[in-house]
């Protein structure tokens, strides 16, 4: 009996799978009809990218090299107490600009004017006697020829009016130096300038044995500015020049500008204003000097600056873009472009000056005619087609004026008399 109900079953599971096979078989088919039916799946590349390219600008730029330097005052004196006494009055405040000729020192007076009466005296007592002496001698004269006095006689009358005029110029000089030492007595300003702080308070003696130092004071417009070339640096001056050698009147017409450690670009002008004859022969360097009005007084002396210094007398057409573009690998300096199937390439380049607003003058490697890239996003890849969109380099306001050419030098600051 369990044999055959066993068997049975097995009957049964295998109508069950049979009639599930038949129901499935059309449906499976359908399946893989369909399946061949559908197009293969392709790699789709991106479109090409969008990126900004511009031409460089050609622009009329005066050749510069950036140099650095110090600020140096126009003069500096130490005012100076030079005759002894005790300081009465200090006549300024410390610090504070003054005028030519303003009284800033007074030392006491009263014994340097009792010895100018003194000289006085003595000067109209030697000019008594010597009216005295010139009257004996004329009678004298008179009398020898007369042969009525002696010639002994008219010799001693010469000799006594000879010695009064020596006592008059003696007296004479001796009034002058009364005069002068009581002018000492009195410090003024030598010049406009500024006056540091007083170093000796009213009260104290001063030029007891040496000249004693009271104050120091400064000029400070115009003012110096001191800096260094290098020879190689001289050489391409005067290769830009042919060689021809600039007159001290051409030299004074020449224009430097120079900025300050927080300033943008180069805001004072100025001209070239000394060179030196000779290099030195240890640094290599020459010194050079330029002139700067200052009348605001912005410029103190020991400031360190930067300094423009033009390489040649008239500007030069040169191309210029902006220096963010500029890459940099072990090959050199390269900026991206886009060709004319507007394929990405690299271009190496030789770069020139920094120009206000990060414009970068280029020397060679570019044409007019290059479309450098402006974007910086990526998507230009050397090698890469892309769809250029052209745009064009904006130099700021501030490059434009630097590198405009002057129609002439301005002339230097006038020096102030001393």
């Amino acid at each position: 009996m369990w044999n055959r109900s066993g068997a049975a079953k097995e009957f049964a599971v295998d109508r069950l799978l049979r009639g599930v096979a038949a129901v499935a078989a059309p449906v499976l088919a359908s399946t893989l009809l369909l399946a061949g039916c559908k197009p293969e799946n392709k790699f789709m590349p991106p479109p090409p990218g969008e990126i900004s390219v511009a031409n460089p600008v050609q622009q009329a730029v005066q050749p510069f090299e950036t140099l650095t330097g110090n600020t140096v005052a126009f003069a500096s004196v130490d005012l100076v107490a030079r005759v002894e006494g005790f300081l009465t009055s200090i006549n300024y405040v410390d610090g504070a600009l003054v005028k030519k000729g303003d009284l800033l020192f007074q030392i006491e007076q009263t014994m340097y004017k009792a010895k100018v009466k003194e000289g006085e005296a003595q000067l109209d007592g030697a000019k008594a006697q010597l009216v005295n002496a010139e009257a004996e001698f004329t009678r004298q004269e008179t009398l020898l020829r007369q042969n009525v006095s002696a010639q002994n006689t008219f010799d001693q009358a010469k000799a006594k009016r000879d010695s009064a005029r020596a006592n008059v110029e003696n007296a004479e000089g001796n009034l002058i130096i009364a005069q002068t030492n009581l002018g000492y007595t009195t410090v003024t300003a030598p010049f406009d300038g500024v006056v540091t702080k007083h170093l000796i308070s009213v009260g104290e003696l001063v030029g007891a044995s040496t000249a004693t130092k009271l104050a120091t004071i400064v000029q400070l417009d115009p003012i110096y500015v001191d800096f260094n070339m290098s020879e190689q640096d001289v050489l391409r001056i005067r290769e830009n020049l042919a060689n021809r050698r600039l007159t001290v009147e051409e030299l004074s017409k020449v224009p430097l500008s120079i900025g300050l450690m927080n300033e943008e670009g180069f805001p004072h002008e100025g001209n070239l204003n000394y060179v030196s004859p000779e290099i030195d022969a240890n640094t290599g360097t020459i010194l050079v000097r330029g002139l700067f009005k200052n009348p605001n007084r912005d410029l103190l002396p020991g400031f360190f600056t930067r300094i423009k210094v033009p390489l040649g007398l008239g500007p030069q057409q040169v191309l210029l873009i902006p220096n963010r573009i500029i890459a940099e690998d072990q090959a050199g300096k390269y900026v991206l472009a886009v060709n004319k199937d507007d394929v990405v390439e690299q271009k190496r380049i030789t770069t020139g000056q920094l120009l206000v607003g990060g414009i970068r003058v280029v020397e060679k490697g570019l044409t007019t005619d290059d479309r450098v890239v402006l974007s910086t996003t990526g998507k230009a890849i050397p090698g890469a087609k892309v769809v250029p969109k052209q745009t064009t380099i904006e130099i700021p306001a501030a490059d434009k004026a630097g590198t405009a050419p002057a129609p002439t030098a301005p002339s230097a600051p006038a020096a102030p008399k001393k």
